[in-house]
């Protein structure tokens, strides 16, 4: 009998499900047009191969003041050279300490009312499939196993009814009225806080997604890319991260895909280097494939991207190393610096110049004005430039100097991206300035009675004890979630893992 009512409760829980995509899928067909934005956040530093210290303070960097109270939905946040690109740290073992400390001082930021938390991977993301069989020493060896790291936070299954409600204070209290805009913007960075998303790290690259806590559970689909470009043109000294994930829609509007791409790009500032940095962007391009969601996922997008340019918005970002070209000598660029004379510089910018001439970032790429001085190079701990000097014979010295250079860029691709700002930071941690950018990002797609849309995109339902689809391959770059919100641990995915040569990303910075 029991056998019986077991049968009968998974075949009307199939009917059910079955039930939900049908209705999912015919209000799709329904012509719509529902307008919905998120704010981006977009920052991207070289730190110069230092680990950041516990006074190191990402406010001014993170937190900035604009007159908009409105708190960004989403933070993306790349960094190169979080450690020395030395033969050890590019051919040995992942050091996975400083990327681990910057995320505790990007929490820290972020969330100034929980500082007591610890917002670092060790104590995030220490998830289990029972409460009753959490094991920390378990747990905690668990998460350093793999140098991938996507993870959904607990509490991404459903927001607390609170979190999602207006506050109930008096708006007439003169506390209220005496608080500027910049104070509410953090009050309410406060309420509804910031969970890390995804993380990753390959050699010095590293690149990081943290999501506004009430947006979190319509994000799905987080997969992880990684293409190595350094030595021999596949070492993870050079190369990129990159992330992709799917905002989930509402039963009115189409899901939307995003993609981040974090690059640290070929060195040098000779003529014909620039050559080198298109041929990185042409082949992280070409080379970048992210993994079908995993089948545990909840939510499995129908069409997921499987390149970077399938996406409907991308955003480029990272140390690009373009540089001024040698034209009119650095006689002439030092006093065009010291006049602050930006425009006249930026006609030498080699990106500029070579997506111009339509040899690289061409179809559609776009990068907002520049209004800031070049990010690089600076003598350390100081707003001085490291000028090449010269020599008394008039050539270049030996010493290890640079011309100025805006090497540190923010590019975006796709309809519906409007940057709000670009600017630089003037922290002197590293001889790189961090540079950031505010994006607006239009989410609605306007759909068709034949159930198609401007960009392609569906979301199929998994429910569990249902099979996923047989195109969705398993990988461990996919971010498995189970019911409730907990997240499947590296170890625990073993047994669903490729065989070793389909591993797309786990160990593409040591080929």
């Amino acid at each position: 009998m029991l056998f019986h009512r077991t049968r009968w409760e998974l075949r009307s829980r199939t009917e059910e499900a079955d039930a939900e995509e049908e209705e999912l899928l015919r209000q799709r067909r329904q012509p719509c047009h529902e307008e919905r934005f998120v704010r981006v956040q977009v920052g991207t530093w070289n730190v110069g191969g230092r680990a950041p210290h516990q006074g190191l303070d990402l406010s001014d960097w993170l937190l900035n003041q604009h007159a908009s109270s409105s708190s960004p939905h989403i933070y993306v946040l790349g960094f190169q050279e979080i450690v020395p690109l030395n033969a050890g740290n590019v051919l040995g073992a992942e050091d996975k300490g400083p990327a681990s400390k910057w995320l505790d001082l990007i929490g820290q930021a972020l969330n100034p009312s929980s500082s007591k938390k610890s917002h670092s991977l060790h104590h995030n993301y220490r998830c289990t499939l029972t409460q009753e069989d959490a094991k920390p020493k378990s747990v905690q060896k668990a998460k350093l196993s793999f140098s991938d790291v996507l993870a959904v936070d607990d509490m991404v299954s459903e927001p607390e009814e609170e979190e999602s409600e207006p506050s109930t204070s008096n708006p007439e209290s003169s506390s209220e009225e005496e608080m500027s805009e910049f104070a509410t913007m953090l009050r309410e960075r406060a309420r509804r806080g910031y969970h890390l998303a995804a993380s990753k790290q390959m050699v010095g690259i590293f690149l990081c997604v943290w999501v506004r806590a009430d947006l979190m559970p319509r994000v799905t689909g987080l997969r992880v890319s990684c293409v190595g470009r350094g030595i021999m043109g596949y070492m993870g000294n050079k190369g990129s991260i990159s992330i992709s994930l799917t905002l989930q829609g509402s039963a009115t509007a189409a899901s939307t895909s995003l993609c981040f791409v974090c690059t640290h790009l070929a060195s040098g500032e000779k003529d014909g280097d620039e050559v080198r940095r298109n041929c990185d962007v042409a082949e992280i391009l070409k080379r970048t494939r992210f993994p079908h969601p995993h089948r545990f996922s909840r939510l499995i997008p129908a069409l997921s991207p499987e390149t970077i340019l399938d996406h409907d918005k991308v955003i480029w970002l990272g140390d690009l190393n373009y540089r001024l070209s040698s034209t009119g000598g650095s006689g002439e660029t030092r006093g065009l610096l010291e006049r602050n004379e930006w425009r006249v510089l930026l006609e030498k910018d080699q990106l500029r110049a070579e997506q111009r001439a339509g040899r690289v970032f061409g179809g559609g790429w776009e990068e907002g004005e520049i209004r800031f001085p070049p990010t690089y190079k600076y003598l350390a701990e100081s707003d001085t430039y490291a000028m090449a000097a010269l020599s008394s014979s008039g050539k270049p010295s030996r010493d290890k100097k640079r011309t100025p250079a805006w090497c540190d860029r923010i590019l975006w691709r796709g309809e519906g991206v409007d940057q709000v700002w670009y600017e630089r930071g003037e922290s002197r941690f590293s001889d790189h300035r961090p540079v950031n950018s505010l994006f607006s990002i239009r989410l609605s797609h306007l759909h068709h009675e034949d159930g198609g849309s401007l960009q392609a995109t569906a979301i199929a339902c998994c429910p569990q004890g249902r099979p996923p689809p047989k195109s969705a391959a398993t990988t461990a770059t996919a971010t498995p979630t189970l019911r409730g919100g907990a997240v499947i641990e590296a170890e625990e995915m073993l047994p669903h893992l490729p065989r070793r040569r389909d591993w797309q990303c786990l160990h593409s910075s040591r080929f």
